[in-house]
């Protein structure tokens, strides 16, 4: 992990902060590109009345309609929890080529409970016709604390 991966997986923990602060799911996202931040998010399914408004499918939502369908393309999505399925597959759509998360779905279960979808990332993009790296869990701690924060409300 560079000094860069930690800082803008700090910053996906901080907008996993505000989400739960805002009433949602404590999920942060952030796309950077050449080392520049180019779109972030939060997830949005209690605020948005939308199941899918995690944070990862918001932030390809915010960056394609700002900046069209290549927004993305060889970005490196930071997120402060590992990517369901549906996430993975967004990703991979909008072309980004590296994700990096700080809690693992184990960790998120663990603190949150709920439904699951227990597939790992790396599993979903494993097979996919470009590749895609994934690197975590990096930071679970930090991502965890801040799931716990939420588990407690």
């Amino acid at each position: 992990m560079t000094d860069d991966d930690a800082r803008c997986l700090r910053r996906a923990i901080e907008l996993s902060r505000d989400a739960a602060a805002a009433g949602d799911m404590p999920y942060g996202a952030v796309g950077v590109i050449d080392g520049l931040v180019t779109a972030e998010a939060t997830n949005q399914q209690i605020t948005q009345a939308d199941c899918t408004a995690h944070a990862e499918m918001v932030l390809v939502r915010r960056a394609q309609s700002r900046s069209g369908t290549d927004a993305l393309r060889g970005a490196t999505v930071y997120a402060s929890g590992e990517p369901c399925a549906m996430c993975c597959g967004a990703l991979f759509w909008a072309g980004v080529r590296r994700v990096v998360y700080a809690a693992s779905q184990t960790e998120m279960t663990r603190i949150l409970g709920g439904p699951t979808l227990p597939i790992a990332a790396r599993t979903v993009l494993a097979g996919a016709s470009r590749a895609v790296q994934v690197d975590g869990p990096w930071l679970e701690a930090e991502a965890g604390a801040v799931l716990q924060a939420a588990a407690a409300r």
